[in-house]
């Protein structure tokens, strides 16, 4: 989808410096979760790209925005309420949920949105899904409980923390991993699924840069 307008829901606090934004779905736009959108606002001359963060796009679709106070773009869409525009395009990337029936998501960051869209759409078909999430400042804690709540199994961790145990004990041969995260993170992630015995080559991986 080309360049579209779109109207926003609602705004929300999901923690320290982040919101999660909810906008009407326009006509023919169909996403994942885990697939990611650009979006551009009227007057400023910078786009970001934001990973959806809902289980479906049916009404509604959700983005997670890390707002950093400087920036030029995470504090305007931060100021947004229902009723405001932007513009969107997409949606884009390969790393995304395909109906697998157990999911294991590694969530570095602002990650963590793909996260618990992914989570909640295996929960909601019937399967399962583990998500090991590390982060300085964690956001996202209601989801988060509510999935652990759901039968999921979440591990939050520290920045320093390793990842291994926590990937080994979700790993099974017929589990579908995905990637969320910058690039250190990326890293530490793929080790630590072949250090579990998994095949990192087969993880669907989004790198944030």
């Amino acid at each position: 989808m080309e360049d579209t307008e779109v109207a926003v829901v609602a705004v929300e606090s999901v923690g320290e410096d982040a919101v999660a934004i909810d906008f009407e779905t326009p006509d023919g736009f169909d996403a994942q979760p885990g697939q990611f959108v650009k979006v551009s606002l009227d007057g400023v001359e910078e786009s970001r790209f934001y990973t959806v963060s809902s289980p479906d796009v049916a009404e509604t679709f959700e983005i997670t925005v890390g707002i950093d106070p400087e920036g030029e773009v995470g504090p305007e869409l931060a100021a947004l309420t229902a009723g405001d525009t932007v513009e969107i395009s997409g949606p884009y990337g390969d790393a995304y949920y395909e109906g697998e029936q157990r999911v294991l998501i590694l969530a570095g960051g602002p990650g963590v949105g793909p996260a618990i869209g992914i989570a909640e759409r295996a929960l909601d078909e019937g399967g399962e899904a583990a998500i090991v999430y590390r982060d300085a400042a964690p956001i996202h804690d209601d989801r988060l409980t509510e999935l652990n709540e759901r039968g999921a199994s979440v591990a939050v961790l520290a920045p320093s923390s390793p990842l291994a145990s926590s990937v080994d004990d979700a790993l099974t041969d017929d589990t579908q991993v995905f990637v969320y995260g910058f690039a250190d993170f990326l890293d530490d992630a793929t080790a630590a699924i072949s250090a579990a015995g998994g095949d990192a080559e087969a993880a669907k991986v989004e790198n944030f840069g």
